[in-house]
């Protein structure tokens, strides 16, 4: 039997239900069949939506470059970005993959005013009087090794909170870390692969 489950990971939580000292795994959270694993991966340090699935399709085409889809992440950051910052991180920026300078493709950026509604952090971000935080919006079709902050920082941005909101059209805004809830196969391929993209 396929099994499709969309879940909110909570912060530093590993994308992983094997244990491993001194960490939190997603088997602190969430119980699912136990053939049922991470579709991809979010770092230990990012949160938000995740899919776990037993089906090796849907794990082939939300990971093979061939299969384009939007990915929206909420990135709060140290500073305050210019227009200018944006725009390059629409065009494209120059970052580093396995030691090799890459050039991000286009994607869409948007700065958010006011900020966006959030859960809170089990362990906040650090305030510091003199240095303003925004949050900003990175959809992309691509995701290459933590690329959401390698990409703010290469625009003078610090990432201080990374939130993955969205893929395709399925979307944890509202959710809470730690929820989850299961869809069919026609579902969740409708709302991930038929989405438009960029």
């Amino acid at each position: 039997m396929q099994n499709y489950f969309v879940i909110y990971k909570p912060y530093r939580v590993l994308s992983q239900f094997t244990v491993q000292e001194g960490k939190q795994t997603l088997k602190d959270f969430f119980t699912v069949p136990k053939d049922v694993y991470p579709v991809g991966r979010l770092d230990y340090d990012s949160e938000g939506l995740l899919i776990l699935s037993n089906d090796k399709e849907i794990n082939h085409r939300l990971l093979h470059p061939a299969f384009e889809h939007e990915r929206e992440y909420l990135v709060q950051v140290e500073g305050e970005p210019e227009q200018s910052a944006i725009d390059k991180l629409q065009a494209g920026v120059i970052i580093a993959i396995d030691g090799k300078k890459y050039r991000t493709k286009p994607c869409k950026a948007k700065k958010y005013s006011p900020s966006p509604l959030v859960p809170e952090r089990n362990s906040p971000i650090r305030y510091r009087k003199n240095i303003p935080s925004s949050w900003i919006s990175l959809t992309l079709t691509e995701g290459k090794n933590r690329q959401v902050r390698k990409m703010t920082a290469a625009v003078g941005l610090p990432t201080l909170r990374l939130i993955r909101l969205r893929i395709g059209s399925i979307s944890v805004d509202g959710w809470s870390p730690g929820d989850m809830i299961e869809m069919d196969k026609q579902t969740i391929y409708l709302n991930l692969f038929a989405a438009p993209s960029l």
